[in-house]
């Protein structure tokens, strides 16, 4: 390894690989993939020279190595590894090649045999001499004439140079990286490679170039991706500045400077653009303009692996310094992220990266440009985080578009095609593009193969927004026959009169290939329209005419990517507030639209298309569902489950299917009482359903749980199967109420409530019913489901429970309420007063007769209005805070408490500490109640529930608000402000325990904060927060940018700032039970707190791995 490949991997980085690499045992793009073939040049070394292994003479080579160069010739010559006639096999001989069976000769037999020719391969001889020994054993070897694919009169200096003549000058230009103060430092072309998820953006970028800047322009003008030459040659002398947006300016003199002064490492913001309207345009204009003042880089593949993403921007904000303290801010483009979630995942996973490599800053090392498409054209508020862009133009904008025109038209004969700036310029006027869409289109013949294609791009745009076509596969649906050249690809032309509304690039997946899409969606938009009403083409005709068409999924090029965008157009729901109906996606919701009962044709032919693919059948098993088809829903929610039996989704259909099923017989249902039979097959169907619900809930943990572990995605716990079981226990209680042993009276209502509480056992019931002779078939069958009933309210509550911590304690991080949650949350709050009207009557005439019992009876309607407030959880007082609950109401529930705690023979720990949290919760809302305890009484209190038996449920509950009472110091209990280490440690194992299986992709959500006043008055509730804001800030923002301290200072309560001992922050961020974070022991010990000047800001929340202080 001491040769070329040494001399060439010093000066850019390479791949070395063996010849075992390549062989087959996972998808191809996979293997492409983690090879890197795409990104680095890649030298297979196959006889020798690398992991050690010793190079083989002639006859050991044939026998142990030349079947494994076989698999290696046949994996770069596959049609999804390379595209066909569109690459060159260089064959270099730098000696002669004079043995019939030298290895050479039989690399060139396998090549020759797989490319189906000689077309492809050249051979580069040395003399000719070494060309006539070559060509003379290819003769006898394959029997062709080799002469006509090798050149053999010219130096090896003489090809070398001939080749750089060919180049573009840019390609050899040195390119430089901004240091700061007008110093710049070399980008070494092995540390570019590096820095392969990148597109770095060079302060000398373009400079020395000599690409042809027509048909750049002409593209962009078309409606193609804007690329760094588009803005250097807006410079160039002579020409327009390139057009400036109204953001323009705001983005540069306000935003970035402000998030420069915000106290992170990274800091982001979102430049939030409707599809079309010149958002990524805007966002690489700012990148280019600040080229000089930060190190500005475009992230190429959202897919990207974060972490290696993460690693490759602090290795760009790193190279080329000594000093730390001198380096400037990366400035980070991300386009195309659908998930807020993920933006910020990445933002934290460069935090800690910037740890990993010693980063400390009190300024943004890392700034986040993330450019987001949204579907509606709705302006959005524009801040300091989120800056909107629109689909109309300010008439500054107007204006600066026809100075361009003018220019253009000047240069270009066909500029009324360049559609993608005509409609800007028109101000996305609808009738402009929908006569462009009318006038291209006019005399469509959807039996024309480039009709056809034309037809499929259009509607994978419109519903697959950036979906996209291969131009191999074009060029295999069209019939082109590839001829070997040199050169961009034109397939363009075999759109006919279609190739002004598209355009080509090159698509960055595992393996980059170059694909064909429309130029505009609004296009794509008013195209679909004018099929379907002028030439009646409909979408499902189009839908129909992909999924049959074999030719689409044969070609091996971007087929893993129409895969998705297919899939994607028929599963994927759109969750909007607008959306009434989301059960599916827009594509076949629109379908129906069209022509009801076609979207099933559809939906099947999906199905025959994606077989193996467990989604399309669950989204036919709930189509069948609406249908009210149960049978065939079943059908096809069970072979959803045999193909992926561990998704939770997919387990959840099942249950539904189950569950809808027993709806709708309870409805037909209108006899009352209930026959027996129905009484037995209702509870049967019951019991199922919650048995496959019990299932699809395991699912839904171990799922989380894995995402977790492996921060693989963001996706949410599956909370679906929880509601599912509450709703089966609200179905039951239908149809019990419809038996004539509980159908009448609260008597009968409140025996009811103690059968399904456990209190009461069936057998019991009976033998004390007046009227059992005439009910004895009734209990009969109650009694085959004894189990299942007695357990009911114990399963609603666990269930209430467990999801109020999860809506009550976690949030996005994006700050935005989400639709589907906001209706699960009704869905809960609905099947709540069905719980609470069975279970939480504290008016029942025929239980206020037994005087004896009065004060256990009231003991026990004190703990039923807390249950029917949702305050028996320490989440449920929490959410007091949140509810905006009445100081009224929060005061009669401190009674019903300080009743409970005072007259109950038997008390909880959960009843003591919620306890606690309502005094805090209390005093929140109405501070100095009478009903709150004194400070001194409540911290004894405290420590009574710490120094007693603590069940391992309560234990997060309490370390929780014991670290809030206590922190920093507290005078009152020192001694137990002494273990407030050991509380934190035992709230940190204690909320992973507890939060780790729903936590995934969710923030904690802020309860209060803490301030500097003592007692009750340092918890100081979020509204008062708010409060002391502008209306138009956020406070989520200010808080991370570090200005709520400014604010509070003028116009709020005393809040505290940060750790000033060390300049440091103590931050609890990833706290597992099994290692301590990297920071903890900047944090104070309790005996040194007080030889610190603590002016600390303290901040508790439910954190996803712990406490989180800052």
């Amino acid at each position: 390894m001491d040769g070329l490949q040494k001399y060439i991997g010093e000066k850019s980085t390479v791949n070395i690989h063996s010849p075992a690499e390549y062989k087959i045992t996972e998808a191809v793009e996979d293997i492409a993939s983690k090879l890197k073939l795409t990104r680095n040049t890649s030298w297979v070394f196959c006889n020798g020279g690398v992991n050690g292994e010793v190079p083989s003479d002639i006859a050991t080579w044939l026998m142990d190595k030349g079947a494994s160069v076989r698999d290696v010739i046949s994996f770069l010559c596959r049609k999804d590894m390379l595209p066909h006639m569109r690459y060159l096999v260089v064959f270099l001989l730098l000696s002669t090649v004079d043995e019939c069976n030298d290895p050479l000769l039989e690399t060139f037999s396998t090549f020759w045999q797989e490319l189906r020719g000689s077309e492809q391969i050249l051979c580069i001889c040395e003399n000719e001499n070494a060309f006539t020994c070559w060509k003379d054993l290819i003769k006898a070897r394959c029997g062709i004439d080799i002469s006509g694919r090798c050149i053999y009169q010219l130096s090896f200096a003489e090809i070398d140079g001939t080749i750089r003549s060919l180049l573009s000058e840019n390609r050899k230009a040195c390119r430089f990286l901004p240091c700061g103060g007008g110093s710049n430092v070399l980008l070494e072309k092995k540390m570019e490679g590096s820095l392969s998820a990148l597109d770095v953006l060079c302060v000398n970028q373009c400079e020395g170039g000599n690409e042809d800047m027509n048909s750049i322009e002409e593209n962009f003008y078309k409606g193609g991706k804007v690329s760094w030459w588009n803005f250097f040659f807006s410079e160039l002398p002579g020409c327009t500045p390139f057009i400036k947006r109204d953001k323009f300016d705001f983005i540069v003199k306000t935003v970035i400077p402000d998030l420069c002064s915000w106290r992170k490492v990274c800091a982001s913001f979102n430049l939030q653009h409707v599809t079309g309207c010149g958002g990524t345009t805007l966002a690489k204009h700012i990148l280019w303009h600040l080229k000089d003042e930060f190190r500005c880089a475009v992230l190429k593949d959202h897919n990207t692996d974060m972490a290696e993403t993460a690693v490759q921007v602090v290795k760009l904000l790193t190279f080329g310094y000594k000093e730390p303290s001198h380096q400037i801010p990366v400035l980070l483009m991300i386009d195309d992220f659908e998930d807020m979630d993920r933006v910020s995942d990445l933002q934290q996973l460069i935090e800690q990266e910037c740890v990993t490599a010693k980063i400390q800053s009190s300024t943004p090392k890392v700034i986040m440009l993330n450019c987001m498409r949204l579907e509606s054209v709705e302006q959005t508020e524009t801040t300091v985080e989120n800056v909107f862009i629109g689909n109309k133009l300010s008439d500054n904008e107007q204006r600066l578009f026809e100075q361009k025109l003018v220019e253009i038209e000047k240069t270009y004969k066909n500029a009324e095609t360049f559609y993608g700036f005509m409609i800007m310029k028109k101000n996305f006027l609808p009738e402009y593009i929908q006569s462009v869409a009318r006038n291209t289109l006019k005399g469509f013949d959807i039996s024309q193969k480039n009709a056809q294609l034309i037809a499929v791009l259009v509607l994978l745009d419109v519903y697959c927004k950036g979906a996209s076509l291969s131009v191999s596969l074009c060029e295999e649906f069209l019939g082109f026959e590839p001829k070997p050249f040199c050169g961009a690809v034109r397939i363009e032309d075999g759109f006919g009169k279609f190739s002004t509304l598209i355009n080509s690039s090159t698509v960055e997946a595992k393996v980059r290939y170059t694909a064909v899409k429309m130029i505009h969606s609004s296009i794509s938009m008013h195209c679909l329209q004018e099929l379907s009403t002028t030439y009646k083409v409909q979408r499902s005709d189009i839908a129909n005419l992909l999924l049959n068409t074999e030719t689409f999924f044969e070609c091996v090029q971007g087929r893993e990517k129409l895969k998705e965008a297919v899939h994607n157009m028929l599963v994927k729901r759109c969750h909007t507030n607008k959306d009434e109906d989301s059960q599916f996606s827009p594509l076949i919701q629109d379908i129906k639209k069209e022509s009801t009962g076609v979207e099933e044709l559809v939906l099947n032919n999906a199905a025959k298309r994606f077989q193996k693919d467990a989604f399309i059948h669950q989204v036919l098993a709930r189509y069948c569902l609406k249908k009210k088809d149960f049978k065939e829903a079943k059908d096809w929610a069970s072979q959803a489950r045999r193909i992926l039996m561990d998704n939770s989704y997919i387990a959840d259909t099942s249950a539904q299917v189950i569950k809808q099923e027993l709806k709708n017989a309870i409805a037909t249902e209108k006899e009352v009482p209930i026959k027996l039979e129905k009484l037995r097959i209702f509870l049967k169907m019951a019991q199922s359903a919650n048995e496959a619900f019990k299932v699809a809930q395991e699912l839904a943990k171990k799922e989380s749980l894995n995402r977790f572990n492996n921060r693989t995605d963001n996706c949410h716990f599956n909370t679906s199967a929880c509601i599912g079981e509450i709703q089966v226990a609200v179905i039951v209680i239908e149809i019990l109420g419809k038996t004539p042993i509980f159908s009448s009276g609260n008597v009968h209502h409140d025996i009811m409530s103690e059968v399904l509480s456990g209190e009461i056992t069936i057998q019991k019931l009976e033998t004390n019913d007046p009227k059992r002779n005439k009910h004895t078939p009734y209990y009969i069958v109650l009694r085959e489901f004894e189990e299942f009933l007695y357990s009911l309210k114990i399963r609603m509550k666990r269930q209430f429970d467990f999801l109020e911590n999860i809506f009550v304690n976690l949030g996005f991080s994006s700050g935005m309420k989400d639709k589907r949650e906001l209706v699960t949350r009704e869905e809960v709050f609905k099947c709540f007063k069905q719980y609470s009207n069975l279970f939480c009557r504290t008016d029942s005439r025929e239980l206020r007769k037994y005087k004896n019992i009065n004060l256990m009876l009231q003991v026990h309607h004190a703990r039923q209005y807390l249950d029917m407030c949702k305050v028996d959880t320490h989440s449920g007082v929490l959410n007091c805070l949140s509810l905006g609950t009445s100081s009224e109401t929060m005061e009669k529930i401190a009674r019903q408490y300080m009743f409970v705690l005072e007259k109950a023979h038997s008390i909880s720990v959960k009843e003591r500490i919620n306890y606690i949290y309502v005094n805090v919760v209390l005093n929140c809302i109405k501070p100095g109640s009478q009903y709150c305890l004194p400070y001194k009484t409540l911290l004894d209190n405290l420590c009574k529930v710490l120094h007693g038996q603590i069940p391992l449920e309560d234990h997060l509950a309490l370390y929780f608000i014991t670290i809030s009472l206590l922190w920093p110091q507290n005078v009152l209990v020192p001694a137990e402000t002494e273990h407030l280490e050991q509380y934190i440690s035992h709230m940190r194992i204690s909320y992973h325990a507890v939060m780790k299986e729903v936590c995934n992709g969710k923030w904690p959500v802020i309860h209060f904060y803490l301030g500097k006043k003592q007692s009750y008055g340092k918890f100081i509730h979020f509204a008062a927060i708010e409060s002391c804001v502008k209306e138009q800030e956020q406070v989520g923002s200010l808080f991370k940018n570090g200005k709520l301290w400014k604010e509070k200072e003028s116009r709020g309560p005393p809040l505290q700032s940060d750790w000033r001992g060390t300049g440091r922050c103590y931050t609890g961020r990833h706290l597992y039970p099994k290692s301590e974070h990297q920071n903890q022991s900047n944090a104070p010990k309790p005996a040194e707190w007080k030889s610190f000047r603590v002016k600390s800001f303290i901040f508790y929340w439910f954190l996803n791995e712990g406490s989180l202080s800052h």
